[in-house]
């Protein structure tokens, strides 16, 4: 389903803000299209070589593997995730720079490092030279040392080449005997099959994340020598590993204030929408039902931070006091964070997820009082909701709520599943009525005041 009956006019518009008479419009980050075409293209070219190269043995599954891995890798360069925007996009080539000439070994490295406009806090080495970093991560760092052990890091698996490696591994893992043996025996099972067999996949999940989590530690070592000949500040890669040993605990915990932000003279807001049932709920409060830690672990964005920290101590401190924090613009990160914060809510819409895009633009509405964009993002997406709603399409655009989301983000997700058809509509008129006055003058926004007045329920 795509969402384009009421598109946002600033998305065709260039990076910095204007003015619409009283009311700022922000103008999102445009991107290089001949860029990320020539990135998808260097890929494209890796992966008939890499294809070509494939020799006899165990062919059909390094096959299947490589076209599978490089699919999800043209899959980003051929979206529009990746941040190609001139300034962008120079500033982290600016800090892969610092990289790239304090090390010769990565001399004839051909990395291709980019951020995203992805939610989530993480970065990527794709096994082909393709970097990622993700806006939601970036966000959540404060200087640029920091950035570049982000870079570093991912560097390093690109330059141990963890990728190819863990690929072999797991193909002869799949095609050794005790494998094959163990998947045999199970097939002769007359009783929970399915159980055993995901049982055995889980087992080989879980090795394969602590293998994994042995390229983390390598990486790390690398990573540690990349950035102290870069000129950063190696205390960068203490600080930016405890920020990941928390930031998944961190995200969607920013107060909605649903309450707030839509109660209205003529239509206050109803708790029912909000109030948790505890016989539905129960399951998510009993004990038996929790995470171990170790498995709560093992899902992390970035598992083992306070270990892998210990793991480079020592070396940190022997170069304490060395380095900057930032070697290429010590204003600009702090816009970029801005920027990004923007970009990954209307990436949300684009992504047709509509509770994360209202998630975001009502957090952002509680920091930045009558903003104009988080209150277009808003009206925007309670007509939709309605629209999906009236369609019962309303499960394939938001998340469930869940015992893992955090309390704020499922009070919203809890709402928008509760809340009727024809209460949508009195909500999403009364919101875009009372933003009216200030945001008259907002391109696109009147469309949307009438669209949820002919939405209104008789």
């Amino acid at each position: 389903m795509i969402f384009r009956f009421c598109a946002i006019v600033p998305l065709l518009l260039l990076y910095s803000a204007v003015s619409c008479q009283d009311v700022t419009v922000y103008q999102f980050l445009q991107d290089d299209s001949l860029l990320k075409q020539q990135y998808l293209n260097t890929t494209l070219k890796k992966k008939d070589q890499l294809l070509a190269s494939v020799g006899k043995e165990y062919a059909k599954d390094y096959k299947e593997i490589y076209k599978r891995q490089f699919a999800s890798i043209g899959e980003i360069w051929s979206s529009g995730r990746p941040v190609t925007a001139t300034r962008a996009h120079q500033y982290l080539q600016s800090i892969v720079k610092k990289v790239m000439d304090g090390n010769p070994e990565l001399k004839d490295n051909d990395a291709r490092v980019v951020f995203t406009r992805d939610w989530w806090p993480n970065a990527a080495s794709m096994g082909d030279g393709t970097i990622i970093i993700n806006a939601g991560l970036v966000t959540g760092l404060d200087n640029e040392a920091e950035i570049a052990f982000v870079v570093c890091h991912e560097l390093a698996h690109y330059y141990l080449e963890h990728t190819p490696k863990s690929i072999a591994k797991w193909v002869k893992l799949q095609n050794s005997e005790e494998f094959k043996a163990e998947v045999k025996r199970l097939s002769k099972e007359q009783y929970r099959v399915n159980a055993q067999l995901n049982e055995l996949l889980k087992g080989i999940s879980f090795d394969t994340r602590s293998h994994s989590r042995d390229n983390e530690i390598e990486a790390d070592r690398y990573a540690f020598h990349f950035l102290k000949n870069s000129g950063y500040d190696c205390e960068g890669m203490n600080s930016c590993l405890d920020k990941l040993d928390k930031i998944d605990d961190n995200l969607f915990i920013a107060p909605v204030n649903l309450e707030r932000v839509f109660n209205f003279t003529s239509y206050p807001f109803n708790q029912k929408w909000i109030r948790e049932e505890t016989a539905i709920f129960s399951a998510m409060k009993t004990g038996d039902t929790e995470l171990t830690q170790a498995q709560k672990d093992s899902l992390k964005t970035h598992p083992d931070c306070s270990h892998r920290k210990a793991m480079v101590a020592d070396s940190i401190l022997a170069v304490k006091g060395r380095g900057k924090n930032f070697q290429v613009d010590s204003l600009y990160l702090q816009t970029l964070k801005q920027e990004f914060t923007l970009e990954i809510m209307e990436q949300s819409y684009r992504d047709e997820n509509l509770g994360r895009n209202l998630y975001f633009a009502i957090t952002y509405l509680n920091t930045h009082p009558d903003d104009p964009l988080a209150v277009y993002s808003i009206a925007r997406a309670l007509n939709d909701l309605y629209m999906v709603q009236r369609d019962h399409k309303l499960g394939y655009t938001i998340d469930s709520e869940k015992r893992s989301n955090p309390p704020e983000y499922n009070k919203l997700l809890r709402m928008l599943s509760k809340i009727r058809l024809g209460e949508l509509s009195e909500l999403a008129w009364n919101f875009a009525k009372q933003h009216e006055p200030f945001m008259k003058t907002y391109p696109g926004y009147l469309e949307l005041v009438e669209t949820a007045r002919s939405n209104r329920q008789p």
